[in-house]
């Protein structure tokens, strides 16, 4: 049985490029760590490539965990931009990872902004700035926060502390805004 929170091939694709503008958007807090590193670079543009059609859900869940290693920064703000990249990737293997890469994104612009209380409401406002309606009705598909123990909104590390609020605010968002279906 599929989970609710795979979502369709044309819902993941939809997703993924939300994502993808997730990751991208705080980049730059890997790369001022780790400027030699391509790997969330290199994952953010195969995601994309994905939402455009031009790779296969399949050959994207065998590279999925590659942008993963790009998390082993010591730096905390680096090693959460670069979960979102790797997020973000996983998209074409569960949609529900999208979310995963926008709380990453927020949390990797609050620790690289430790002095500014508002970076990781700034940052999650930008992302939903930045939703389309295809994205929120996508989106609003995924069962709520730790309704689904079938994938990544389950009990796990998406669930809890900071990622866990991210994620929260957005599905709050989506409840109040929910687009009709097209």
């Amino acid at each position: 049985m599929t989970s609710a929170q795979s979502l369709s091939d044309d819902d993941r694709r939809t997703v993924a490029a939300w994502a993808a503008d997730c990751a991208e958007h705080v980049l730059s807090v890997f790369e001022a760590v780790a400027p030699g590193d391509p790997v969330p670079r290199e994952a953010i543009a195969r995601t994309r490539a994905y939402a455009r059609g031009e790779l296969s859900a399949a050959e994207e869940i065998r590279r999925r965990f590659v942008a993963g290693r790009a998390a082993a920064v010591q730096d905390r703000a680096a090693a959460a931009a670069a979960r979102s990249a790797a997020q973000a990737a996983a998209v074409a293997h569960m949609g529900a990872h999208a979310l995963g890469a926008a709380a990453y994104a927020a949390k990797a612009a609050a620790l690289a902004a430790p002095e500014d209380p508002t970076a990781r409401d700034a940052e999650v406002r930008w992302q939903l700035d930045r939703m389309t309606d295809d994205v929120r009705l996508a989106l609003s598909r995924l069962p709520a926060l730790g309704a689904d123990t079938a994938g990544p909104l389950g009990s796990g590390l998406l669930a809890s502390g900071d990622l866990g609020d991210v994620i929260r605010t957005i599905q709050a968002e989506l409840r109040m805004r929910r687009p009709a279906a097209g």
